[in-house]
Formats: C-alpha cells, sequence, structure tokens
C-alpha cells in the first residue's frame, strides 16, 4: 500500500538547503500556474455564480499539500453547479469510460483530461451529457462508444487513484464514474417502467410518462476510529484486495441517527460497546456513491473481539507507532489512523 509522503519525507536525509529551497520553489511555480490558468478562466467565465467559485478557489483557499485527501485538490477548482442548455466546445473535458477504466491523455508521465479538440475523428454527433466543471472548464460525459486512433489517449483502470500524486486529475474522474452509474442504473423508471429521460434545468431524471423525477444517489455510511489510550483497532475486510487495514464502517439503516450507527456497526462487526462519540468530518467517495461521515470513538480494550467473519477478515488492537500498513490518506480512514499515529486526536 502507498502512503503519501509529506514534504518533508521529501527531503529527509537531505540537508542541503539548496536543496529544501528548490523543492519549495517548484511547488510555489506550480501553484502560480494553475492560479494563472484559473485567472483567465474567471476572465472567460459569464456565469456570476461560477465567478466567485472561482475567484475564492484563487485568492482565499489554501496552497495544497502533498498529504490531502483525494477530494480536496486546491488551488484547482471542482465546481457541480448544473449549467442548463451548455453546448460542448473543442476546448471543453470529456469523460470516457470503459468498465472501470477512464480515458486519459498522457504526455511525459502527467497525465490530462482529454478535450474535444484531442480527438481526430469527427465527434460533432456525439452524445454527451453535461457533469461539472474544472477550473472553470465544462466536462462531458461521452456515452458513445467510438474508436480511439489518437496514440497520447488511453485507458487507465480508475484504481489509479491510490498511486498517483495528480489528485485533481483522480478525483474529477471518480466524480464522473459516480455519475456514469446514476444515469444507467436509472435509463428506467422505477415507478412505470417507462425510458427516462435527463431533466433540462437540474441534474435529475425525469419519466415522461408519470413525471417519476430523481436526483443522483448518495449513501450515508459512519467510519469509526476506536481508541483506547494508545491503542486503535483496525480491521483488514474480507473484500480487500490488498493486506492493509482501515477503520470499521458500515452504511446507515433506515430511521437511525449516525451515532445510532456507529454503535450497531462496531457492536455488529466486532462486537464491542463504544462511548465518546465525536464527529471528525465527511468525504464524499464517488466509487461507492457514499458520502463517509468520520467519527472517533473509545472502547476498553479489555471487551473480548466478536468478528463478524462475513465483512471482516481480522481486527486487532495496535499500539501507537506500531502500526501494520493501512489505507492510504488520500481516503478519510487513512487520514484519522494517521492523526492518531501523530497524536492529533478529535
Amino acid at each position: 500500500m502507498l502512503n503519501f509522503p509529506s514534504v518533508s519525507d521529501f527531503l529527509s536525509g537531505s540537508p542541503d538547503l539548496h536543496e529544501r529551497k528548490t523543492i519549495a520553489d517548484i511547488n510555489r511555480i506550480n501553484i502560480f500556474f494553475i492560479r494563472l490558468r484559473l485567472c483567465k478562466a474567471l476572465i472567460k467565465c459569464k456565469n456570476n455564480k461560477l465567478r466567485i467559485s472561482i475567484f475564492l478557489s484563487i485568492f482565499v483557499q489554501q496552497n495544497p499539500t502533498l498529504q490531502n485527501m483525494i477530494h480536496e485538490i486546491a488551488p484547482h477548482h471542482f465546481n457541480n453547479d448544473f449549467q442548463a442548455g451548455i453546448k460542448l466546445s473543442e476546448e471543453d473535458y470529456i469523460l470516457l469510460y470503459e468498465e472501470n477504466a477512464v480515458l486519459l491523455k498522457r504526455s511525459e508521465g502527467i497525465l490530462e483530461l482529454p478535450r474535444k479538440k484531442d480527438f481526430a475523428s469527427n465527434n460533432d454527433d456525439w452524445t454527451c451529457t453535461f457533469l461539472f466543471s474544472f477550473n472553470g472548464v465544462p466536462c462531458f460525459l461521452l456515452q458513445d462508444k467510438i474508436l480511439i486512433d489518437e496514440p497520447n489517449l488511453g485507458f487507465e483502470d480508475l484504481g489509479f487513484f491510490r498511486s498517483t500524486k495528480q489528485n485533481e486529475i483522480a478525483w474529477i474522474c471518480m466524480v464522473g464514474f459516480h455519475l456514469l452509474n446514476w444515469y444507467r442504473q436509472n435509463k428506467f423508471c422505477g415507478k412505470c417502467g417507462s425510458e427516462t429521460r435527463h431533466k433540462e434545468d437540474e441534474r435529475a431524471t425525469i419519466c415522461p410518462k408519470c413525471n417519476h423525477v430523481v436526483y443522483p444517489k448518495i449513501s450515508p455510511a459512519i467510519i469509526v476510529a476506536i481508541t483506547c489510550g494508545d491503542k486503535i483497532l483496525l480491521a483488514r475486510g474480507t473484500h480487500y484486495k490488498g493486506t492493509w487495514y482501515s477503520l470499521v464502517a458500515g452504511y446507515a439503516d433506515v430511521g437511525e441517527s449516525l451515532e445510532e450507527t456507529v454503535r450497531r456497526e462496531v457492536k455488529e462487526e466486532v462486537g464491542l460497546d463504544v462511548t465518546n462519540i465525536r464527529y471528525y468530518k465527511s468525504q464524499p467517495w464517488p466509487l461507492s456513491g457514499s458520502m463517509m461521515i468520520g467519527f472517533f470513538a473509545e472502547a476498553d480494550d479489555n471487551q473480548p473481539l466478536s468478528i463478524d467473519k462475513n465483512e471482516i477478515a481480522e481486527a486487532a488492537w495496535f499500539e501507537k507507532g506500531n502500526l501494520p500498513a493501512y489505507s492510504s490518506i488520500v481516503s478519510i480512514a487513512g487520514e484519522m489512523i494517521d492523526r492518531f499515529e501523530k497524536g492529533q486526536g478529535v
């Protein structure tokens, strides 16, 4: 499992002041050019709401770090405002998916979102759906299957988000995948079975026969860091492809508060009773259409563990400073475990 290093990690073992200054200068230069592109987008943008959002990204949001969660992409800017009636232009981004892979442009190891102009074939009759904007540029979902002849374009498995340093590209691809799945799952009306169409004034589908409207599905799920002094309970799910450990998590059920979900999921999966439940923060997770809501809680480690083998392959208490490989800090799970390891609990 890859854990993303901090700037200090890059510099450790290299006391040379010049090297430190060089890396810092490179980071500042990269941020400068990102903000320069956003300034150009701000000048061209005619949507007042979008202009304000871009302005805040340029002048208010903090500089990015190398330890952000996947959705924290400042100074890049993701805007999910729906723009009614917008038409595909040559500079707009195209999101095209094949199974669990997305089409990207690769140049000297750098990944980019392809634009309409990058395709040599005739694309005037494409079936495209506006999704959202990235750095002020509209992004469209291409729903047609097309022949890719361009040598610098290729499909990348969406799992690249775990290893790339280009969080902004990974995030846009993940959110687009969420919407792709939602559109596919709502091609037909759940009430009468008729074929649906996209609403023209908002991000929704509507049935032309019974007028049933469906909005994107987002499923709330808790994720909880259970601690006891200098120990934290980590678990490895039965569905994990890797060998890393993570936190207990699960979806909220009907009629539950989030705190009740924390207590139920922990009891069901590892058999513990928890106290002192504190909210941490949330993270959208498009690959499962979830909203991950993070909590810290406490439990007595003298309680016997009772593991649900259908969900958990193994679970154990680990002491601070002696943790096993755990989730990447691009995820809320990894960030919460990292905070515990550094003594930065809630």
